[in-house]
């Protein structure tokens, strides 16, 4: 990456933004592609991009683009912020462009038919590019209002890392790394489906108690899936893991929160998504994730209980009240509970 380079940055939706001003706030040339030639007029001509992060000044740095060609062909950083389901299509045609590059995923989610994180597909479309992930509690509108955020770029490439760092940290973010890829990843998309279910809590007006149960669980749950997948548990101690887990289901700019809140409001889940006007990626991942469990007979009662809820018939009454009375197992599945030695 030279500095005469600008960086790419693959979406237009609200995180892609965030990140694109991030980087140009840092001094970077950035180009923005977006598949909406009026969505990239709109934010060249006013410096705004209303649908997604409405009263956010788009700096100049940013350049809204809608040649995808032009654009990887002058990268070698390239943020991918794009939807989990048009990945493929969007990338596939160009990957004679993508040798070489550093190609960042900022999307938290699996493929339906593979159960492939995104940066799997991506390595599966480009074979030779060089691939990291970004994730942790990091709701877009914060981050572009400059609220203190951290965040961990995670590659088995220790330059990448490194280039991602200087790129994005700065006054108001914080970048770590880490060499888990597969477990940062797998946390930034499992937490998705637990913000459901605290966002149905919130609306049911279940105490803090509660609230306090289900997130503590479901960490317990998502950590003990991403380790039956090869995953370090201690990754899930962190921002990818805990942190992630804790901004999602606390509070009422995520996505999949809403959605559950919605949902606890009587809403149908199409209603609820039709209200939340973008991609809610813990319904998708729900689907995938209640037969991957099942499938390899991975012990996840919240995610039993959501898929119940949105597709069964049941109530959160009833999940919590079966929740209650499963039998009791240990408090974290990786400590010993024969002794302190």
């Amino acid at each position: 990456m030279t500095q005469q380079q600008p960086i790419a940055v693959l979406g237009g939706g609200s995180f892609g933004t965030a990140v694109a001003n991030l980087l140009a706030g840092n001094g970077h040339r950035v180009t923005q592609w977006m598949r909406d030639p009026e969505q990239a007029e709109a934010i060249r001509v006013n410096r705004e991009n209303p649908r997604y992060l409405k009263g956010i000044k788009v700096l100049e740095g940013v350049e809204p683009v809608t040649d995808l060609h032009a654009t990887l062909q002058g990268s070698q950083l390239v943020f991918v912020a794009l939807p989990s389901s048009a990945l493929r299509g969007v990338l596939t045609p160009h990957v004679d462009l993508l040798t070489g590059k550093m190609l960042v995923s900022l999307t938290k989610g699996i493929e339906a038919d593979t159960f492939k994180l995104m940066s799997e597909i991506l390595q599966d479309i480009a074979p030779a590019a060089r691939i990291g992930v970004l994730s942790g509690p990091n709701l877009a509108r914060e981050i572009a209002e400059h609220a203190l955020t951290a965040t961990v770029v995670a590659s088995e490439d220790e330059d990448l890392c490194q280039q991602v760092q200087a790129a994005l940290h700065g006054r108001t973010f914080r970048v770590y790394a880490s060499a888990d890829r597969f477990g940062v990843e797998l946390g930034g998309a499992l937490k998705n489906v637990y913000a459901i279910i605290a966002g149905m809590a919130v609306a049911l007006n279940m105490g803090e108690n509660t609230k306090s149960m289900l997130i503590t669980r479901a960490l317990a749950e998502m950590t003990r899936f991403a380790v039956s997948q090869g995953a370090n548990p201690m990754t899930f101690l962190g921002l990818a893991g805990v942190g992630d887990l804790i901004v999602t289901c606390s509070s009422p700019k995520s996505r999949n929160y809403q959605v559950g809140f919605a949902l606890g409001q009587g809403l149908s889940l199409d209603e609820a998504v039709t209200r939340l006007g973008e991609v809610a990626e813990g319904v998708n991942t729900l689907k995938v994730l209640k037969t991957k469990a099942q499938e390899l007979q991975v012990y996840m009662p919240l995610v039993a209980g959501l898929h119940a809820i949105l597709f069964e018939g049941r109530t959160l009454e009833q999940v919590i009240e079966l929740l209650m009375h499963a039998e009791p197992k240990t408090d974290v599945d990786f400590i010993s509970t024969s002794g302190f030695n």
